[in-house]
């Protein structure tokens, strides 16, 4: 076993878990998930069959990511953040076959307590504020805050506000990258040194 999990935490038959990855206290990985290399799941996390999370996701403590849910690289959950899978749950009707899927791009983080209304695509290095309500797909780069969540901004990969010039250009203040705004409201991040935009 080439990954860490804690004796309190139960691994379910079947699960697909990268290198380096760790799995802490009262966790449950169940079977037909899969994570890749060097994730790091809180305490009291579940990850339920058919969930697919790329290398480096961070899960914070209480976190439940429900089948229909998959994270690319680098994605940050916080604490307690909730998703969903059904748009109209009842008890007494089974609708597992209406499970929907939600994606959250590379490098995206959503905030503590935040909810994810299932059917929608976070795009890369968007930022969900904590408490937000995400009921729409969110585009890369955005900064979402609120109930309904409303984008106020935009951040760079590092998860620092960026300021646009008249221009549509932007640098992050930590790491000096470039970005763009198109005329359709659209961000890219530019290479830092020859202006060529990176996909």
């Amino acid at each position: 076993m080439d990954y860490f999990a804690h004796p309190t935490s139960v691994i379910d038959e079947g699960c697909s878990i990268g290198k380096g990855t760790r799995i802490w206290h009262f966790s449950h990985v169940m079977s037909g998930c899969s994570m890749g290399e060097n994730c790091n799941l809180g305490q009291n996390v579940v990850v339920s069959p058919q969930v697919s999370l790329g290398s480096r996701v961070k899960v914070q403590n209480n976190v439940s990511i429900y089948t229909g849910v998959v994270c690319e690289d680098d994605v940050f959950l916080g604490p307690s953040c909730v998703f969903t899978n059904v748009i109209n749950p009842r008890s007494a009707i089974v609708r597992k076959s209406e499970f929907q899927k939600t994606i959250v791009r590379k490098g995206a983080s959503i905030g503590a307590n935040a909810t994810i209304v299932c059917g929608i695509e976070i795009g890369e290095y968007a930022m969900i504020g904590a408490g937000t309500v995400i009921t729409k797909n969110v585009l890369p780069f955005a900064l979402m805050v609120g109930n309904p969540g409303k984008q106020i901004g935009w951040v760079s990969r590092n998860g620092l506000r960026l300021h646009f010039n008249n221009e549509g250009m932007a640098e992050c203040p930590e790491t000096g990258e470039g970005y763009r705004k198109s005329d359709e409201g659209e961000v890219t991040l530019l290479h830092k040194n020859n202006n060529t935009a990176t996909k």
